[in-house]
């Protein structure tokens, strides 16, 4: 679970970009003006608002309200899965990143938004995050997109009265990601955008669903194995494994699914137990040296061939993070384990997200390249 940044570490920053040699800019004057105030707040006081705001009023997945007295044009994402989706929906408007993009994944990414400058990820773990950048910066809010969490309403208040900025939460996951993007219409004023985005979600999830319904109960049994050693297993009902458990019948239960995208720590004597049909490797783990190692050999997914690593670029396709490229993974799946029930092309497919979603023309050879040990061997 995400975890906010010591509050006095953060009044501490604000405190040295305030009092410096140098002076640090503060929210910018034109930034949109916002008031927020909690669900329960007395209802006479927010109308009286909406009467003199010419602006517009949003209320968020926390039930939250937010009145904007001009439009949103700035946004700093609160972390990757917030970035992805801001870039892929309303690009322009972001004023920086929270976590930079891979050296092979930057290739995907067009010239004009690379130099976009490193803001960290602001809600959540990370060094990298820098106060000063994001003040500099003059967001009109900080967008956070994904799943609630306990005591984020807190911790956004707190965060709102250090920096001046609303920070807003829209809940997405695969299922609700139509209603994600509807909201972002409405929040950063490009409706007739977001519906593309809005309607893409819900034919690809719609057409999962039909494909499982074919499948019924005959699901392919799969491990995702993680980890430098695949000793790591993304468990059935944890976050991460979403995609996984809907589209698979994944062996891996556990007593206590981890919520981070390693997953559960294992064993080979587990896995063995486990024995699946399908093994799924994320990238960088054991997919080079399983083939060799004769214990994995034991193994039917070895023995077969039915073992691929997972797409990984720009970000890994099956949810690290659990974002929007999961609807790639979930077309490779499909693809990979039931290629009689899919009806689609999947090169076709890829190469209508790269461009939806990453705003990249994806050739035939680069496509080749990033399903190489991803699929079946002809």
């Amino acid at each position: 679970m995400k975890k906010i940044l010591s509050l006095t570490l953060l009044v501490s920053l604000l405190l040295v970009s305030c009092s410096g040699g140098e002076t640090t800019s503060q929210p910018s004057e034109s930034s949109s003006e916002v008031s927020v105030s909690q669900s329960s707040a007395d209802s006479s006081s927010s109308e009286a608002a909406s009467e003199e705001s010419e602006g517009f009023t949003f209320t968020d997945s926390l039930g939250r309200s937010f009145t904007f007295e001009e439009p949103i044009d700035a946004v700093a994402p609160s972390g990757l899965l917030s970035q992805l989706v801001v870039y892929a929906a309303a690009p322009d408007t972001l004023v920086g990143w929270s976590n930079e993009w891979s050296s092979d994944g930057e290739q995907y990414i067009p010239e004009e938004y690379r130099s976009l400058p490193l803001i960290g990820q602001i809600y959540g773990n990370n060094e990298e995050f820098s106060v000063e950048e994001l003040l500099a910066r003059s967001p009109d809010i900080v967008l956070d997109i994904g799943e609630p969490k306990d005591g984020m309403v807190e911790d956004f208040e707190a965060l709102e009265e250090q920096t001046g900025i609303p920070f807003v939460h829209i809940d997405a996951t695969m299922e609700t990601m139509p209603e994600a993007f509807t909201m972002i219409g409405e929040l950063l004023g490009i409706e007739d955008t977001a519906k593309v985005y809005a309607d893409y979600c819900d034919e690809v999830y719609s057409r999962t669903l039909d494909i499982m319904d074919k499948v019924g109960d005959n699901k392919t049994s799969v491990l995702y194995l993680t980890g430098d050693d695949g000793l790591n297993v993304i468990a059935k009902g944890s976050y991460h494994a979403e995609l996984l458990d809907l589209i698979t019948d994944n062996l891996a239960v556990v007593d206590d699914p981890s919520s981070k995208g390693t997953g559960n720590e294992t064993d080979m004597e587990q896995i063995m137990l486990w024995n699946p049909d399908v093994i799924f490797f994320s990238p960088d783990s054991a997919y080079d040296t399983a083939p060799t190692d004769p214990l994995w050999q034991g193994l039917s997914a070895i023995q077969s061939g039915r073992y691929y690593e997972v797409p990984s670029s720009p970000y890994n396709w099956m949810g690290f993070p659990p974002s929007i490229q999961r609807y790639l993974g979930m077309m490779w799946m499909e693809t990979v384990l039931y290629p009689e029930d899919t009806g689609f092309d999947l090169k076709t497919e890829v190469q209508k997200y790269y461009d939806l979603f990453y705003h990249y023309d994806l050739s035939d050879e680069e496509y080749a390249q990033l399903t190489a040990r991803s699929l079946p061997q002809e």
